[in-house]
């Protein structure tokens, strides 16, 4: 896989530029706040459909510009294709594949995989729960394009579950208290069913995803520790299960639920399901959020983002992209050496940095060396 251009209109602080990478290796160098983050951005967003910087589509579109544009030139092993992502300040985007616009936005994903590794990541380990499930999904989308829909569904019935818990919350504290009705009984069940049903697609793809991670994570790591250390994750979901069959998991949904249905009805939310999930990180059997050095979380993060390349390799058939956004800086000179010999030539990588020298000569003389200067990139 190879991301052979990019264009960029009135995306960020970007109005019009263009860009050819003709090398394994491209490194954007330029002072903070001129753009370096944003072209990562782009690449990320066209093999996500997400940034991991904002939520809204306005604040990716230039201030002065209405809708804002990505295009990009990938060349895989079957052949070319083209991305055009527009995003607009008001209403929807659009996506196009091969300047064919595309009715459901799942068939976007999986044309062009990434790995983004940025100092926002060093936060995975001692961040929230909710950081690292974000983290475990987007994988998920990357290595299983459909579970996007998988999620987006679930995420569709947990809104409506809780509005329909809050309104009655609402209604038995503005009314003498009395038990929910039939009605509302029965509304209940029907979504307790479909919470059931699409949280237990939810979690089972989560586990089996951290099965396969963690042995490539674990290898990583202790080459990066110097086999001093031992990497543990634990997938810690929110409902119980032990046979990976689909209505042994969804009873085991139905039977937390009943069991947390006066919580639910005092906390007026749904309180059972994935988006409760954890995920835990031990070091020598030592919670690495509570007790790990910066320097262990930072192996950590470096072994998981190495893990991401290698299983999505694995699962595609081809090596996906690198996107390293100031993290060099933010790694000791062992750390950075373990990150540089793991890329070699086998990854197209994109690496941004303050300052050059933070490579040495022979892989200055294996890059495409690009400037960034207040949104306008030349060659250095």
């Amino acid at each position: 896989m190879y991301l052979k251009s990019l264009h960029l209109q009135g995306f960020r602080n970007y109005r019009e530029q263009k860009v050819l990478f003709d090398a394994q290796k491209t490194i954007v160098v330029g002072n903070n706040a001129q753009g370096k983050s944003n072209l990562l951005e782009a690449v990320e967003l066209l093999a996500t459909l997400k940034s991991h910087r904002v939520s809204r589509d306005r604040d990716l579109v230039l201030e002065t510009a209405e809708t804002g544009q990505i295009e990009a030139l990938v060349e895989r092993q079957y052949g070319p294709a083209d991305l055009t992502l527009t995003l607009r300040k008001q209403g929807r985007r659009t996506a196009q594949l091969n300047h064919e616009t595309l009715r459901r936005q799942l068939d976007f994903l999986g044309v062009l995989n990434a790995v983004q590794f940025s100092s926002l990541d060093l936060d995975l380990v001692r961040g929230s729960p909710e950081a690292r499930r974000n983290w475990l999904d987007s994988l998920l989308i990357q290595l299983e394009p459909v579970y996007a829909y998988i999620l987006q569904q679930y995420n569709k019935i947990l809104r409506q579950r809780n509005a329909l818990l809050k309104n009655l919350r609402d209604l038995h504290h503005t009314q003498t208290p009395t038990a929910p009705t039939s009605q509302i009984l029965t509304q209940l069940a029907l979504w307790d069913a479909q919470l059931a049903a699409h949280g237990s697609r939810v979690t089972r793809r989560r586990a089996r995803v951290l099965q396969r991670l963690t042995p490539i994570a674990q290898n990583w790591h202790s080459c990066i520790s110097g086999e001093t250390e031992q990497l543990a994750i634990c997938y810690r979901p929110n409902v119980i299960w032990t046979e990976d069959e689909a209505t042994e998991v969804q009873q085991a949904f139905l039977d937390k639920l009943e069991q947390r249905r006066t919580a639910e009805y005092f906390q007026g939310k749904t309180v059972v399901g994935p988006h409760r999930d954890e995920i835990e990180f031990t070091i020598n059997q030592t919670l690495a959020r509570s007790y790990g050095s910066q320097g262990q979380q930072r192996t950590l993060v470096l072994a998981l983002k190495l893990a991401e390349l290698q299983l999505i390799e694995e699962v595609i058939g081809e090596p996906p992209l690198l996107l390293l956004d100031d993290v060099l800086a933010e790694l000791d000179p062992h750390r950075q050496n373990q990150l540089l010999e793991a890329i070699q030539d086998r990854f197209q990588t994109l690496i941004t940095t303050t300052h050059i020298t933070a490579f040495d000569a022979q892989w200055l003389q294996a890059s495409q060396i690009l400037s960034v200067e207040a949104g306008e990139i030349a060659f250095f």
